[in-house]
């Protein structure tokens, strides 16, 4: 998959390129696109977006049986990744990455913006016993002022994660910039970097609030 690398707004930043990503994009930011329309296309970009944020995953030889003879053939070496939703447009994206890595575990953070400070605020969390083991991915749709990522990434550390990457559908870079200086060493794929906040903390252009789009609470 083709992508783009930008250090200036995050050191380990991923613009993935791919003319599907960006086609599907594109029709998930037009204002006429309906709920059932914007809910499947983040499905599919997200699929599309898991493929490349498992492009490194470890693999080792174990012994099969083909319908003609025994081989060695490769697999997913230790415990599958563990995706973790940042509530509640996160399942929106998690819901896609399943579909390609359907053994994953799933865990959730839940997190509010508070219309003031514009900061989050958690309010529930559920998390695998064992997701310190896994490479975890941290999924939202929209990296904003990126106060809500900083503190999901920040409770998983305290969970003993170490191995953590974030994904999201589109970026800001008050945002990217946030999240550099809270986590450098976490990367960070998106489908694409846009101009900047409004006074109200929402991406623009954008594609309004992903959350309400996704599931038609407005």
């Amino acid at each position: 998959m083709a992508m783009d690398r930008d250090g200036a707004m995050h050191p380990r930043l991923t613009v993935l390129t791919h003319p599907l990503v960006q086609h599907k994009l594109t029709i998930m930011r037009r204002r006429e696109t309906s709920t059932g329309e914007f809910r499947a296309l983040a499905r599919e970009v997200s699929l599309l977006m898991a493929y490349e944020l498992t492009r490194d995953l470890p693999i080792q030889n174990v012994p099969i049986d083909t319908p003609l003879e025994p081989m060695m053939a490769p697999a997913i070496a230790g415990k599958k990744l563990c995706i973790v939703s940042i509530l509640r447009a996160g399942d929106g994206i998690a819901a896609g990455m399943l579909d390609l890595v359907p053994s994953a575990r799933v865990g959730h953070v839940g997190l509010y913006r508070d219309p003031v400070t514009h900061r989050p605020v958690e309010y529930y969390l559920k998390l695998p016993e064992d997701v310190a083991e896994r490479l975890v991915i941290v999924v939202d749709p929209m990296l904003a002022t990126g106060h809500s990522a900083a503190a999901a990434l920040d409770r998983l550390r305290r969970a003993g994660c170490t191995n953590m990457r974030f994904a999201c559908l589109l970026a800001a870079p008050e945002g990217l910039k946030v999240l550099g200086e809270a986590h450098p060493d976490v990367e960070v794929f998106t489908c694409a970097v846009d101009r900047a906040l409004d006074e109200h903390a929402y991406i623009r252009p954008g594609l309004g609030d992903a959350g309400d789009r996704l599931f038609g609470t407005k």
